[in-house]
């Protein structure tokens, strides 16, 4: 019963940490108003985090591990189809930098105080990625060189269009990520 009482704990800070680095950033990321928040003392989130950057970095984990658990679905819904799970996989990974825009900050920021704590996350999410883009190549006999040019492309429509989204320059909705979507197929379906 302890134990259960104190993951639950740990999993309010974790949700609390997920709005302050939303509303503050890395920079202003204050253990102190997460613990106002979660109406503990403010020494408590160190019962489950040693320091600000492990606290830091368990915040981007956990957001990881809910992101994976989204990806393992879309896998789910379209088994066998590698071009579907591209799509489907930008558009979600553009949703999630947008609704999440300090955690773009995050993933496109060298910062060495945080680099070891979090380079297998972000390489866990290109490795994915980069596996299902292979699988589609191999499918339809797309050459290596093809290959790379595709990955680079798709990725930059997917950091590009939540940049455009994030910072105002296209409108955050069904019509824009409609555009996006048109454009991850059609360089899909070019040679």
């Amino acid at each position: 019963m302890a134990e259960e009482i104190r993951e639950s704990k740990r999993q309010e800070l974790l949700e609390a940490g997920v709005l302050e680095l939303d509303r503050y950033g890395i920079i202003n990321f204050s253990v102190r108003r997460i613990a106002e928040a979660c109406h503990v003392s403010p020494g408590a989130p160190y019962k489950h985090f040693h320091n600000r950057n492990e606290f830091i970095a368990e915040i981007i984990r956990y957001n990881y591990d809910r992101w994976f658990a989204e990806l393992r679905e879309i896998i789910a819904a379209h088994p066998r189809d590698y071009r579907a799970q591209i799509v489907e996989l930008l558009i979600s990974y553009v949703r999630f930098l947008v609704e999440h825009p300090h955690f773009r900050s995050l993933l496109m920021v060298k910062d060495d105080r945080f680099d070891e704590s979090y380079r297998g996350l972000r390489g866990g999410l290109t490795k994915l990625t980069e596996s299902i883009a292979r699988k589609y190549c191999v499918q339809f006999g797309i050459e290596e060189e093809v290959y790379y040019r595709k990955v680079f492309i798709l990725r930059s429509y997917m950091y590009g269009a939540a940049l455009m989204f994030g910072n105002g320059e296209m409108e955050y909705d069904e019509k824009g990520i409609a555009l996006v979507r048109r454009a991850a197929e059609r360089e899909l379906d070019l040679p």
